[in-house]
């Protein structure tokens, strides 16, 4: 049996991250766990996001999996070094903001954050500001409410809270959004929309399988807790060199391409409906009790 890739998300925000995964490891088995039913993470405490994380991962490696990506920045900011703590033999790759660069490619030095409050008042993310914002003005948008927005697929309430949440940052004029929680992929549109052109949006689905694929060649042996960086990557662009639409770039994986096992802890019925609607992926999903 080949590889086996653990991957978990407060719900299916993690779905973002699966086509970067299946280009970057295309023989891969994945397993996904959506924590539907506890979502969302960000207005959780780091306690019960540590004890919510340890139990998924174990599930995980339960399913075989010799390598972990967490799909999830507010568990990444809350547990990542605990998890590497209870998992020494397994390669563990975390998701962060992408402040490096945000920072390396704006020209204005004005960078917006839109993130959950957990992940902004975590210590991971203030040693990102250290590390990479320089000198840069940075404008940190706690964004309460969108990711059950998009977990319930509530359009209507997804616009609005989007407007909501950019209005600081269309204040600050800046020129750089990143996305610090990857729930908000798929709310990329309504983001564009709202900050208008001339914005760039920054996520890391794809460095963070980069990453992964990085450490493959290390998952079927014990090896030391491996530290993601935020490496600097332009955001995902088309050919003619606008910025694609980032649920429209997520249909290229195939789910019946190589094995993809899909859990949740809510309704699979609407894990499995989200996924038709919002990827055009027809999938199957199974309960997840942990």
């Amino acid at each position: 049996m080949g590889l086996t890739v653990g991957v978990f998300d407060s719900g299916v925000g993690g779905l973002s991250v699966l086509p970067s995964l299946r280009r970057s490891l295309p023989r891969a088995r994945l397993v996904y766990a959506a924590d539907s039913a506890h979502a969302p993470y960000g207005e959780r405490d780091e306690a019960w996001l540590q004890d919510r994380s340890l139990r998924i991962a174990h599930f995980l490696r339960s399913r075989g999996a010799a390598l972990l990506v967490v799909a999830c920045n507010t568990a990444t900011a809350a547990a990542l070094p605990l998890l590497r703590a209870r998992h020494l033999d397994c390669a563990i790759v975390g998701i962060e903001p992408g402040i490096k660069p945000a920072v390396a490619q704006s020209a204005s030095r004005r960078i917006g954050v839109m993130a959950t409050q957990a992940t902004l008042r975590s210590q991971r993310f203030s040693r990102l500001l250290a590390e990479y914002a320089g000198g840069a003005q940075v404008t940190a948008q706690g964004c309460t409410g969108l990711a059950l927005a998009i977990e319930r697929g509530d359009e209507a309430r997804i616009e609005a809270l989007v407007d909501q949440h950019t209005a600081p940052l269309r204040k600050a004029r800046v020129d750089t959004v990143v996305l610090g929680c990857t729930h908000y992929a798929f709310a990329r549109r309504w983001i564009e929309s709202a900050m208008g052109p001339g914005v760039t949006l920054v996520d890391t689905a794809d460095a963070v399988a980069r990453r992964a694929a990085s450490l493959v060649d290390d998952a079927s042996r014990p090896a030391p807790p491996l530290e993601i960086s935020t490496p600097e990557m332009p955001p995902l662009a088309s050919s003619n060199g606008e910025t694609m639409n980032i649920p429209d770039a997520m249909k290229t994986l195939k789910p019946s391409e190589g094995d993809l096992e899909m859990w949740t802890s809510a309704s699979p019925i609407d894990l499995e409906a989200f996924a038709l609607r919002w990827l055009s992926w027809s999938i199957s999903a199974q309960p997840l009790r942990v």
